[in-house]
């Protein structure tokens, strides 16, 4: 009778501990995040705000809150959804085109496997952008303020996209059918869909290349200028201790309704990273952005907007999900661009800015 017993409660021992398995691991589950900021802008403008094509950490001389957000996440083996109410001052800026409580989603999607076999979904909503190695989660960047390519390219996207993940893991392709360049509420009177793509190559854990495009029109119909951009980037892990990314902009938006000539833009930058700790690591980025027509950044002013920048970045892990990090940066433009607190125009452009980010 004893092995029997025995075996009864081995049996019921096996059950118990795979029931809570099962229970610690749910579907849904709940995150949030927030960074809080102090910027020191040399020029010192009277409004206190960065220059008008800076959308994250574009405050000056306050402490302030970038961004802040509870994110709720439920995933199965065939669904998938999202939903992230967001606040800060990357809010204010980067959604001020949009209206009411649309200002405040930073994601609601909601996604479906329609594949038995294969790793093939379709997702639906207000989503991350497929363009760029940057996001507006400063943790997850390498640097702490974003490189000017990305500031002024899609941080989000609204809009229905396939996507298809390898079973290696290697390869990601997907398509989009989007509301426009970073919008969630289509242009007044704009009847057109814009279209991207995204490509992705892990062909190790070392290295990522990656294609991303936008094809569309951001304008009402009646002044219809079809715009064409591509993203380009790779991240090189080159050693545990060092690492290299590389990406490169270019765009170009017809002049005019119907016209066969193009104003081109331009952006290629480069980052190094370097962790001589797990705590500690810093980075270094040079970049350029040339936009001499003012289709993404506008300066009325004879060569527009050719601007050189540098910064320098430490970052410190007091704890695992809270990370203190500081940066100096210097952009230094070909025209007088940048203003000051007495309305005087300059070309360079010196900040300093330290946050605190955790995650939770």
């Amino acid at each position: 009778m004893k092995p029997i017993i025995l075996t009864i409660f081995l049996m019921l021992g096996t059950s118990g501990l795979l029931f809570a398995q099962e229970e610690t691991q749910k579907p849904l589950k709940i995150s949030g995040y927030a960074e809080i900021y102090y910027q020191y802008d040399a020029n010192n403008p009277e409004n206190n705000s960065r220059p008008s094509f800076v959308y994250s950490h574009n405050r000056n001389n306050e402490v302030n809150l970038n961004l802040g957000f509870v994110k709720a996440n439920y995933e199965t083996e065939k669904f998938r959804a999202n939903v992230a109410l967001a606040a800060g001052t990357y809010m204010n800026a980067n959604y001020a085109a949009e209206s009411g409580v649309l200002k405040n989603i930073y994601e609601a999607n909601v996604g479906v496997k329609i594949s038995k076999t294969k790793n093939l979904w379709i997702d639906a909503g207000i989503m991350p952008s497929h363009i760029g190695f940057e996001s507006a989660i400063s943790k997850d960047c390498w640097t702490l303020t974003r490189s000017i390519l990305a500031e002024n390219s899609p941080y989000f996207e609204s809009g229905a996209k396939i996507s298809y993940t390898s079973d290696n893991g290697k390869w990601f392709v997907s398509g989009l059918v989007l509301n426009g360049w970073q919008r969630i509420q289509r242009v007044d009177g704009n009847s057109t869909v814009a279209f991207g793509h995204q490509l992705t190559y892990k062909p190790s854990e070392k290295i990522t290349l990656n294609s991303s495009s936008f094809i569309g029109n951001d304008k009402p119909d009646s002044i219809r200028q079809m715009r064409y951009f591509h993203n380009l980037y790779g991240v090189f892990q080159l050693t545990d201790k060092f690492g290299l990314t590389a990406g490169f902009d270019i765009g170009a938006e017809q002049k005019a309704k119907g016209s066969e000539q193009y104003n081109v833009w331009y952006s290629p930058v480069i980052i190094a990273k370097y962790s001589p700790t797990e705590k500690l690591s810093f980075a270094a980025r040079g970049e350029y952005y040339s936009d001499k027509n003012g289709v993404i950044i506008t300066t009325e002013t004879p060569h527009g907007f050719q601007t050189f920048g540098y910064s320098l970045n430490a970052d410190y892990h007091i704890l695992p999900n809270l990370v203190w990090r500081t940066e100096i940066k210097n952009l230094s433009s070909k025209d007088t661009v940048f203003i000051n607190r007495d309305n005087d125009f300059h070309k360079n452009n010196f900040s300093v800015v330290t946050s605190l980010a955790v995650n939770f």
